[in-house]
């Protein structure tokens, strides 16, 4: 069991096992990536393995681990406030001062913050001399979609795991097992949509999915080489957060990539890839496909939705 709960990772997953094979883990990680890419679950099976009693960390069947797992360990502690937009620093300064005390049970007194965006410049500057000279059973665990969103004097005395999306094979098999009555176009429109993230293919087979609208303009205007159209479709984008663009986002960038290849097209969108293959070069569709990769790329950077829309109109044209 231990980190193969967490799909896909292997690379991630291998420096972490080493790093507590050697009892060498750090006392603070700082875990990034989109949502639905695993981050809550990566934190469990962390603090699981920071308090896990046996070799092969974490276990997961030693009372220790089922605790973390469970959300019911004493010494592994939420810092948030789900009703507030940003953490107030008074949990913060609390949370400093609780650090001192000595773990009630577990190895290990570990501060997990779900939402380390919600930190403002205050709070984690009243975290860096916990995070600097903690005791040395004290760790903390950080969770955000970008690193950028922390401090750089907290970035740089974490080490940061970055989860990456999956491949569409082990996505697929994945959701076969979860949704074996699904049809197979339905998981592979999925797929599409989620950008390989586990958490956001689930959340979209709880309702039908198909090609989104935005996609449908984008075939059409792509197919026709019409900057006019392109711009309609890229204009009220700009006006969307970066939670909404990413995965239409990701669809166009599928498509166009399902487009050059016949092997690797999804049967949910063959029309369209089929539709755009025939109008358009080999040239002008990877140029298209490095223009959505550079968009999504981005986004994660925390650039603006408008900003990359911008761009994205530019490099289609070109």
């Amino acid at each position: 069991m231990g980190f193969q709960t967490l799909l896909g990772n292997d690379t991630l997953k291998q420096r972490l096992r080493a790093a507590l094979g050697k009892n060498k883990a750090s006392h603070c990680y700082l875990i990034t990536g989109p949502s639905g890419s695993g981050k809550h679950t990566l934190a469990k099976l962390l603090a699981a393995a920071m308090q896990c009693t046996q070799t092969d960390q974490p276990c997961c069947v030693c009372p220790q681990c089922r605790k973390a797992l469970e959300g019911q360990h004493p010494d592994v502690i939420a810092v948030d406030d789900a009703e507030r937009v940003t953490i107030p620093i008074k949990l913060v300064r609390d949370s400093c001062a609780d650090l001192y005390l000595r773990p009630n049970e577990g190895k290990r007194k570990i501060y997990l913050f779900p939402r380390g965006q919600a930190l403002r410049a205050d709070a984690q500057n009243t975290l860096l001399k916990c995070i600097e000279e903690p005791p040395s059973y004290g760790a903390f665990i950080f969770l955000c979609e970008h690193s950028e969103r922390m401090l750089q004097t907290i970035r740089s005395r974490c080490v940061e795991l970055r989860l990456s999306p999956l491949s569409n094979t082990l996505l697929r098999s994945e959701l076969t097992k979860r949704f074996p009555d699904r049809a197979k176009q339905t998981i592979d429109a999925a797929i599409v949509r989620s950008g390989g993230y586990l958490g956001q293919a689930l959340e979209l087979l709880q309702e039908e999915i198909g090609l989104m609208p935005q996609s449908v303009e984008f075939v059409r205007a792509f197919c026709a080489d019409d900057a006019g159209a392109l711009l309609r479709v890229l204009a009220p984008m700009e006006k969307l957060k970066r939670d909404q663009l990413k995965p239409i986002l990701a669809q166009w960038y599928q498509l166009l990539t399902s487009a050059l290849s016949a092997q690797n097209q999804m049967p949910a969108m063959y029309a369209e890839c089929e539709s755009i293959a025939s109008a358009r070069s080999p040239a002008a569709i990877l140029n298209g496909v490095d223009s959505l990769k550079q968009a999504q790329t981005l986004l994660d950077a925390n650039v603006s939705p408008a900003h990359v829309c911008g761009m994205l109109a530019v490099r289609l044209q070109s």
